[in-house]
């Protein structure tokens, strides 16, 4: 199926703003990584920027819907800048403050208060948009017993994995201690309560990619192959901070590689309960779960976890099985087997 010219349009902004704004400021994350900067500004912004080129791609297309929810998508666009502002800055004019006797970057801590306040005015401005504006364009919360459904069982895999893992690395009784650790789940439910307060970053990406991409994708190449090519596209997104972030430059490919893994195979996951709840705010909170649990069952209980990973080509051939296993059979299921019509997006 072809796409419209409308659509094509709407394509070549979104992929201006979610690509080309992340592969800009990649560059600065080079710069910076030389530099010895603190780059944990660069990827809380990037998560912003799919929803916005969705935002951007529809507010210059569809100037006459009356549905189209205005506030609500200038609003994110005007945030999604100010994040980028802040990013930039965090590099061009770095400086630090002292944070209970650590460096911490004045620009990261300004950029956090940012998104604090920007997911408190994002839920006023969705509430007052209205229950037809939030249909019209994918913002609805139906569906809520399946899905509990999905996000429970997201949960109870993603354990499973952790089991699997730890048992494999010979660390089965380390995982025992951590989950018996009151703490643990005291963090837990803390981590809960924290979505609301920054649900822009992982709202930013699902709206980008299950709402609006998945669609598109899988009316040109099928149900299960637009979900694939959605977890290689999502992948390469990752790029810059799979080299500069997440670990280092040395390790960047393989990180990349990991990458392609985890995309695709919790990208199949994600694509079914969407497919099966019309619901974006399932992939968003499982999406939220994904990357705050590891900060939690690791037993850091802080995000530095996710930095400077030392990732290996060893590595990636048990996590491409244990993930095909554990999150990749839903490909099998009857969501992906129905008629692409079901999948296409609102005009």
């Amino acid at each position: 199926m072809k796409f419209t010219q409308t659509e094509k349009k709407q394509l070549l902004i979104y992929v201006i703003i979610a690509y080309g704004i992340t592969y800009v400021l990649g560059l600065l994350m080079w710069y910076g990584y030389g530099k010895g900067l603190d780059l944990s500004a660069f990827p809380n912004a990037q998560m912003l920027y799919p929803a916005a080129g969705v935002m951007m791609a529809y507010l210059i297309t569809r100037k006459g819907d009356k549905n189209l929810p205005k506030a609500f998508y200038i609003f994110f666009v005007v945030l999604t800048a100010v994040l980028v502002v802040c990013t930039a800055a965090s590099v061009l004019a770095p400086k630090n403050i002292d944070l209970m006797g650590t460096p911490f970057s004045q620009w990261m801590l300004i950029l956090q208060y940012v998104m604090i306040g920007g997911s408190v005015i994002f839920w006023i401005l969705l509430l007052v948009s209205g229950k037809e504006k939030r249909r019209a364009y994918g913002l609805n919360s139906d569906h809520w017993n399946t899905s509990v459904l999905m996000i429970l069982l997201f949960i109870g895999l993603y354990l499973l994995r952790f089991v699997i893992a730890s048992a494999l690395g010979g660390q089965l009784s380390e995982f025992g201690k951590i989950m018996a650790n009151p703490t643990t789940w005291i963090m837990f439910f803390t981590v809960l309560v924290n979505f609301f307060l920054s649900v822009v970053a992982f709202f930013g990406e699902e709206y980008g990619w299950r709402y609006y991409l998945q669609p598109l994708l899988q009316r040109k190449f099928g149900l299960k192959g637009g979900v694939i090519l959605l977890g290689c596209v999502w992948a390469v997104w990752h790029l810059p901070i799979d080299f500069f972030y997440y670990t280092t430059p040395d390790m960047g490919l393989a990180a990349l590689a990991s990458q392609f893994v985890t995309c695709i195979t919790l990208g199949l996951f994600m694509a079914y309960a969407y497919m099966k709840t019309q619901n974006i705010w399932v992939p968003v909170i499982i999406h939220f779960l994904n990357n705050n649990m590891a900060v939690v069952f690791s037993g850091t209980y802080s995000a530095e976890v996710l930095q400077n990973q030392q990732i290996h080509w060893g590595d990636i051939p048990v996590a491409l099985v244990m993930n095909l296993l554990i999150f990749g059979w839903v490909i099998f299921l009857k969501p992906f087997k129905e008629k692409k019509e079901e999948c296409d997006p609102v005009e």
